[in-house]
């Protein structure tokens, strides 16, 4: 089952490091996220990914046309132009690099990968947005109930901290790390699709997945919500940049599950 990732968008909440790269390439623990969400597949055994490129396409080209260099030891022997491989971790992976236009939207840009995926059943998530799902259990639960569509669904966590009071006098006792919001469940991506899912994509690369194809599908009966209540976290900001780095240099990078 190919696995299709987002990795178009422009990125502006987080101009201070897209004005240079596409969002799936800032990284965490010198890695760029887009490879923390592969190696999220990868260990539960879906290698064969498509990335679908738009805002500077070329970054993320470059760096998978040199992945073997970057995972090595080498010596260059500049004299004769000869590169000795020292030793390499390679990845199980085979990567189609697919441009999928720079203004194109989410749904266009699904639309696109049409014929690489065929008439098979897909995966598709985001490229900026990690998590432990457990990638097994979501196909699973996917082809449970034979419908079209799963999407993964998750709690966010609030954006402040709590309050705890003491019974109904108004002493405060306790502060409370960010609880879940307000009880109401939000897309995280992480989709599994028949390739019916197509069908409901207007061939327009004005289409954006989130709204006329996933209502369409709900209100046909075609959409399942797979709720996860592990962690999930987008990187939308320097902000969540900055603390997806620390739980990774703290160990505490709870998506690390490989």
């Amino acid at each position: 089952m190919k696995t299709l990732l987002l990795a178009g968008g422009f990125g502006t909440r987080f101009s201070e490091e897209t004005a240079l790269k596409p969002k799936p390439m800032v990284t965490i623990g010198g890695k760029p996220i887009l490879w923390h969400i592969m190696k999220l597949y990868s260990h539960y055994g879906f290698n064969d990914f498509v990335v679908l490129l738009g805002y500077k396409g070329h970054v993320i080209k470059e760096y998978f046309i040199n992945y073997f260099y970057y995972q090595s030891d080498i010596t260059i022997d500049i004299a004769s132009n000869h590169v000795e491989i020292l030793n390499n971790t390679s990845e199980p992976w085979k990567v189609t690099l697919l441009d999928t236009g720079l203004h194109t939207m989410t749904g266009g840009r699904v639309l696109r990968s049409r014929n690489i995926v065929g008439d098979e059943p897909f995966m598709l998530t985001y490229g900026d947005g990690i998590g432990d799902v457990d990638i097994e259990k979501l196909v699973k639960f996917h082809k449970g109930h034979g419908k079209a569509l799963t999407m993964t669904t998750v709690q966010p966590e609030g954006r402040f901290g709590g309050v705890g009071f003491n019974g109904d006098n108004d002493k405060v006792d306790a502060f409370l790390e960010k609880p879940k919001g307000d009880g109401g469940w939000i897309n995280a991506g992480f989709f599994v699709c028949e390739p019916k899912v197509f069908d409901y994509i207007a061939d327009d690369d004005k289409t954006i997945f989130e709204r006329a194809p996933l209502e369409n599908l709900a209100k046909d009966g075609e959409l399942f919500g797979y709720k996860h209540s592990g962690f999930w976290k987008p990187m939308d900001t320097l902000r969540d940049n900055v603390k997806l780095n620390e739980m990774w240099e703290e160990d505490k990078a709870q998506w690390k599950v490989w």
